[in-house]
């Protein structure tokens, strides 16, 4: 197993993702960090500096509770997530993907940076939920979470929905609520479908969707885990690649693909 982030480790994971037939990768919070986007459960996560901020994103609190809406709404109008930009990472994430060697990205991410960063959102599975949107969760309704903020930007501390007058919140998916069947199975099938799977920038310990590690591994995958901290599943891995994810990431994408140019997109596909 390779475990280090020399130039001979990434030549030959460079060389796998050649000769791929069929890659996939799942991301994590570790990706946009370096976009400014704090994780939650590290050392200077969100959670870890402020224990109380999980009950933004906890389903029973939201709901009973209004004053936690209130907070969680002031949260997104301070984080100004739509103002955060895709680094280098997102871009090489991208690069594979237009060169027809990246085959589904599966995200833990709610930022849509790897959409901002030129990825295709028919590519992505968002197995967390997005950012990008507000949703009623009495009718389902969905909007651009943007006209929710908007309203909070005017005064509105808990804006309901304005079809049915039940509770809105961004369409992320909280603690206690569940993930989506079909973005659940369309993970699965990926990991049961390729042949090198890149973990990036997530601890692995988040489940049911770390369990694609151990789906890909007993299908016959290579496992190539990039994180600057051990994982939960380092020992399923064939390389581990330490440091910084978007240095290492545009390290890894074959010099033939590097100069493919990329896909114009309109501010309307920008979270």
């Amino acid at each position: 197993m390779l475990d280090d982030g020399s130039e001979d480790a990434i030549d030959r994971v460079r060389r796998w993702i050649e000769d791929a037939r069929s890659v996939v990768a799942l991301t994590g919070a570790g990706i946009s960090t370096d976009s400014g986007i704090p994780d939650f459960r590290g050392p200077r996560g969100l959670w870890t500096r402020d224990p109380a901020a999980e009950k933004m994103a906890t389903l029973q609190y939201y709901v009973a509770d209004p004053e936690v809406r209130a907070r969680a709404w002031q949260w997104r109008l301070e984080t100004d997530m739509n103002r955060r930009e895709p680094n280098a990472g997102h871009r090489a994430l991208a690069a594979l993907e237009r060169a027809g060697r990246l085959d589904t990205l599966v995200t833990q991410n709610v930022d849509g940076l790897h959409q901002a960063a030129g990825s295709d959102p028919a590519r992505i599975v968002e197995i967390h939920g997005t950012l990008r949107e507000a949703e009623c969760l009495d009718c389902g309704e969905r909007a651009p979470i943007e006209r929710a903020l908007d309203r909070v930007r005017a005064g509105e501390r808990d804006p309901a929905c304005r079809s049915c007058g039940g509770i809105l919140k961004a369409a992320t998916i909280s603690f206690g609520q569940g993930l989506v069947a079909r973005d659940l199975e369309r993970a699965e099938q990926s990991a049961l479908g390729c042949d090198l799977l890149l973990a990036i920038g997530t601890t692995l310990g988040v489940y049911p969707i770390a369990g694609m590690v151990p789906v890909a591994k007993r299908s016959g995958a290579r496992i190539v885990i990039v994180n600057g901290d051990a994982t939960e599943m380092d020992g399923l891995a064939d390389a581990i690649l330490r440091g910084s994810i978007s240095e290492i990431l545009p390290r890894l994408v074959p010099a033939s693909d590097r100069a493919r140019p990329e896909v114009p997109r309109s501010g309307m596909d920008r979270p």
